[in-house]
């Protein structure tokens, strides 16, 4: 294969981490290695702080351009679909049917807003490129990032009578590694690399920009492999 993988520690390990989960993703690297990729172990510290640099543009972001501006935000390139707009307009009517997350992110999203005038949404995209640049620090000297998609498995859904705070708890506590790269942009893919309690466990691979490519070549040499159905 001759791929220079660098598995990310701060992937692993978060306060809500499954261990089993963590220990399936490293056996999967070490399948890598038997595929001829070089897998290193690297610490990208600011990874950590992905998901707290993410939250304000996630939550005022899309207030404004979700519902403020009707599903289409302002002074951006590309295609807009005015009857998707009109038809997102009456979105007001239907607030009765949100459900608890969706309401927590309006509000916290407007309180945000108003109460700060958009700090937090400032400090949050301008740390957004430094964020960047240390995944691209790595990716001068490795082909791919790997860590775990998900620190867990699929919950349980909450019963019908659970309470707003469990419903909120499920829908956020499994999102310490994806949102890093809705900001980057950097191409990321979630294969699966076995299954803890017949459950499956997601390990993700992040490639450099516009190299989806290697990504894919990864993904389907683990694939073809078939170890990853015995672990």
């Amino acid at each position: 294969m001759g791929l220079k993988i660098a598995l990310v520690q701060e992937g692993f390990g978060h306060a809500n981490s499954d261990s089993r989960v963590d220990e399936k993703v490293r056996a999967a690297a070490k399948t890598y290695e038997t595929l001829g990729a070089t897998v290193s172990v690297v610490s990208i510290p600011l990874h950590r702080m992905s998901a707290a640099i993410w939250t304000p543009i996630y939550v005022e972001g899309l207030v404004v351009s979700m519902m403020h501006d009707n599903g289409c935000g302002k002074n951006r390139a590309g295609g807009y679909v005015p009857s998707l707009m009109r038809s997102h307009a009456h979105w007001r009517d239907h607030t009765h049917k949100f459900g608890p997350q969706t309401k927590l992110v309006l509000l916290t999203g407007e309180y945000m807003t108003r109460a700060y005038g958009g700090l937090y949404y400032a400090k949050a995209q301008n740390l957004r490129p430094r964020l960047t640049a240390a995944y691209d620090a790595v990716l001068k000297d490795h082909d791919l990032l790997l860590m775990p998609t998900l620190p867990m498995t699929a919950p349980a859904i909450p019963a019908a009578d659970a309470p707003a705070s469990e419903i909120v708890a499920r829908a956020l506590e499994m999102v310490p590694n994806t949102p890093a790269f809705d900001l980057t942009g950097h191409p990321a893919l979630s294969l699966p690399c076995g299954t803890v309690n017949d459950l499956p466990v997601g390990l993700m691979l992040v490639g450099r920009h516009f190299d989806e490519l290697t990504v894919y070549r990864a993904a389907h040499a683990f694939e073809q492999a078939g170890d990853w159905k015995h672990m």
